[in-house]
């Protein structure tokens, strides 16, 4: 039996150069249709927001895009693909499709009051500069960390399929992302991501396809495999903060995390802010749950697929292996083109859609305010470019120093954990704003820490104590309603005794 280790190479060769120019061709199309967009961009208006007349359809597809990472198209399959695995971390979209409801509800609105170019405005309005500020602060800190490492990961996936060289993956991947962002603003990030959404589906459709026409038995034995196996369980209603998969932890971890996601995170704001409406946004942010739903099904059938297939070769990925099957799948039994297409599926997911995201904070949460916006147009365009190739050569940089430490995937996923600490406590701090009116900023910052305190405490505790480990959907419920307690708490004491 031929056993795929977690240090053994999943593909034995490089692919084909046919292949490798329908990747390249991909690429390249990409650059165009940056170059494209950006065409006439004069203003931070259009180069951040797109002129705010990006139509609903295009602004749902990049934000389903901008969610889907390579690592959730590889790796989603291989919780279906492994032993005992099956469909219940669909239970996760239910919490997906009502947290973005609510965001609709009680979120959008204050984005659409005035014209904001950041999530991070409102809370100046609200509270002060102070909160801008911070949070604005916090954002660049950590999309940066955690998208560099993103890019790390997708530079992996290059480096096998290809045959290259690390450190020039890592620039191929960072350097195209870099050009059609810089060249064609949030416009060319929107398009893109909807070019990749299309790109993705396609090739996880294609993965389908292929192993229904490789099972002996077709769609039937697929389904026989799936039902025998107990595959085709959705639903578990374990009253449990530790379980994993539990329809609770779904629905309830969920709600709060895509909440804290979509409702409060720049990367997402700022799309919902490039629709032409508030009505626009308001449709396609409640439409992207319904579309995430649909994508984690695909994905999770496919893996279920995976687990049929290779139940009848002598191939075994071992206990650490799951998510390298579908890249497998690909290389070993995909068509010439064919897998050149799903490679590019691959990249497609890979590359960030964060640069415009960061440029538009840096410049109008912080440079702006700290001019006295007194900066001129051309002025403005200047920081506005020159700070997103800034942020793409320091993403580049931070995945080249994780590639010379020789960062494993559990170092990446402990620091992606760390960098996604913020999203619980920022909901709360929001949620103070909308729902405690008498909560003052003071009060509402120190919520923001002891917020951040008890997730770090969630976290790390269970690794040197006793205590249980917490799955990980529940964080942001946790720590949004630490930062919210804590925060109306602190506004009964003298901290909080005078509004500022």
């Amino acid at each position: 039996m031929l056993v795929f280790a977690e240090s053994s190479s999943f593909w034995e060769l490089p692919i084909s150069g046919f292949d490798a120019a329908i990747v390249a061709i991909y690429l390249l199309a990409m650059l165009a249709l940056g170059i494209w967009v950006g065409l006439g961009q004069k203003t931070t208006v259009d180069y951040f927001l797109g002129g705010r007349s990006m139509p609903g359809w295009a602004v749902l597809l990049s934000i389903v895009s901008t969610e889907t990472s390579a690592v959730t198209f590889l790796s989603i399959p291989g919780m279906a693909f492994a032993a005992g695995g099956d469909l219940r971390f669909l239970q996760i979209t239910f919490g997906y499709i009502v947290g973005r409801l609510i965001v609709v509800w009680l979120l959008l609105p204050i984005y659409f009051r005035g014209e904001p170019f950041t999530a991070y405005e409102v809370l100046e309005r609200r509270f002060g500069k102070s909160s801008r500020r911070i949070t604005s602060l916090l954002f660049l800190v950590t999309r940066n960390i955690a998208d560099a490492l993103r890019l790390y990961l997708a530079a992996l996936v290059l480096k096998e399929a290809m045959d290259l060289e690390m450190q020039l993956c890592i620039w191929a991947v960072g350097a195209v992302t870099i050009a059609y962002t810089y060249l064609g603003g949030v416009k060319s990030v929107v398009w893109n991501d909807c070019v990749q959404f299309a790109i993705y589906i396609l090739g996880a459709g294609v993965i389908l396809y292929k192993i229904f026409a490789l099972l002996p038995g077709g769609v039937e034995e697929y389904w026989s495999y799936a039902v025998e196996n107990d595959k085709l369980r959705v639903f578990d209603f374990t009253p449990s903060l530790t379980a994993t998969n539990t329809f609770w932890g779904g629905l309830i971890g969920g709600m709060f995390l895509t909440a804290a996601t979509h409702g409060t995170d720049q990367l997402t704001v700022q799309r919902l802010l490039a629709a032409k409406s508030q009505r626009t946004a308001g449709w396609a942010l409640a439409a992207s749950g319904f579309i995430v739903c649909f994508q984690f099904a695909l994905f999770l059938l496919i893996g279920v697929g995976l687990a049929a297939f290779y139940s009848q070769t002598e191939v075994s990925f071992g206990s650490t292996g799951n998510d390298r099957v579908v890249a497998h799948f690909i290389i070993n039994h995909l068509d010439p083109g064919i897998i050149g297409l799903t490679l590019a599926a691959v990249f497609a997911a890979a590359f960030s859609s964060s640069l415009n995201s960061l440029s538009t904070a840096l410049v109008s949460d912080i440079v702006l305010p700290l001019s006295g916006n007194t900066l001129t147009r051309e002025t403005q365009m200047r920081w506005a470019k020159w700070s997103t190739l800034a942020f793409g050569l320091l993403q580049i940089g931070i995945a080249v120093v994780a590639y010379r430490m020789s960062a494993s995937q559990s170092i990446v996923n402990e620091v992606l954990t760390i960098a996604a600490f913020t999203s619980g406590p920022m909901l709360g701090l929001y949620l103070i704003g909308v729902l405690a009116p008498n909560v003052s900023e003071k009060p509402a910052l120190g919520g923001f820490l002891c917020g951040l305190i008890v997730i770090s405490l969630v976290t790390f505790l269970p690794r040197f104590t006793d205590m249980p480990v917490i799955w990980w959907p529940w964080y942001a419920t946790i720590g949004s309603a630490a930062t919210f307690a804590s925060g109306w708490m602190l506004s009964k004491t003298p901290l909080g005794a005078k509004h500022v």
